[in-house]
């Protein structure tokens, strides 16, 4: 667990996402293995994504990847904990965004802050473009 970031509250983030936690989500040590915090990340910022910014991920003529991540660790959460993702966005650039996280229990501050960064990219080619506008709105609600 680490404190070398300050762990941020609620109020810090612009959209909420609930997230159930799962049997199969904890490890030998009784906590939720770290690796599956990154799948809370990611399905919360899709989940915005397709709803807030219309992405089609099935069809879509763009489509967004992931080119860097990170996570540090506060405090263990366990099944069959509630837990919320908190997300806002910390940098919107021309075809990529930043995207900065925290994993909340039912009370107190995060007990994770992590960041994703997301490239936009033509799906035929995987060449970067720019940020379509609803998607780039949408981003744009949740930039501080």
């Amino acid at each position: 667990m680490s404190e070398t970031r300050s762990r941020p509250s609620r109020d810090e983030f612009g959209y909420l996402c609930p997230v159930d936690s799962r049997w199969a989500d904890n490890d030998v040590y009784g906590h939720i293995n770290n690796v599956v915090y990154y799948s809370y990340f990611d399905s919360t910022i899709n989940r915005y994504l397709i709803d807030r910014g219309g992405l089609d991920i099935h069809g879509g003529e763009v489509i967004a990847y992931v080119v860097s991540s990170g996570c540090d660790y506060f405090e263990a959460a366990a099944y069959p904990e509630a837990l919320a993702v908190g997300m806002r966005v910390d940098k919107l650039g021309n075809s990529s965004v930043r995207y900065g996280l925290a994993l909340f229990g039912e009370q107190g501050d995060a007990k994770a802050l992590g960041f994703v960064v997301h490239v936009f990219v033509d799906r035929a080619s995987g060449r970067p473009v720019p940020i379509p506008e609803p998607l780039r709105e949408a981003l744009a609600t949740l930039a501080g």
